[in-house]
């Protein structure tokens, strides 16, 4: 005799149409890996080449600056960046005010690469903002931020 599960599975059906963060992980992966096709010629994924737009600023941010805008903590960010550092595009150094704060900047040939990328990045998202219809993408972009 089988015993009936603690849940039931109307329940999981429920959960699996309205959760919200079931939606938006579903969408985040699907988003990411069609931005890792499109950044694959140039040997980067979606993740790195958020990482390298978040350091394309004036002046070299700190590790906590860039975390805080990508919303990870210091140890993934520390992780997200060895392989940039590893092929000379991202470069880690004390603060010359601060020597315990460490600041992150894109290396020339990290610039390089997020020029070329950059023409790919647009040419996706017109791609997906045209397959959301008018004002999709706003509305899209709208909804996410008003959850943070």
């Amino acid at each position: 005799m089988s015993k009936s599960p603690p849940v039931p599975f109307s329940s999981t059906l429920f959960v699996r149409d309205t959760c919200l963060c079931l939606h938006v992980q579903r969408a985040a992966r699907t988003l990411a890996r069609r931005f890792d096709e499109a950044l694959r010629p140039l040997e980067i994924t979606n993740g790195q080449f958020s990482l390298m737009m978040s350091l394309n600023r004036p002046d070299p941010p700190s590790m906590k600056a860039v975390a805080t805008v990508l919303a990870m903590d210091r140890t993934t960010l520390t992780a997200a960046l060895k392989p940039l550092e590893r092929r000379g595009l991202v470069e880690a150094f004390a603060d010359a005010g601060d020597r315990r704060l460490k600041r992150v900047r894109l290396t020339e040939e990290g610039g390089q690469l997020l020029a070329h990328a950059l023409p790919i990045w647009k040419a996706t998202h017109e791609v997906l903002d045209e397959g959301l219809g008018e004002g999709g993408a706003g509305r899209l972009r709208a909804d996410l931020l008003s959850l943070i």
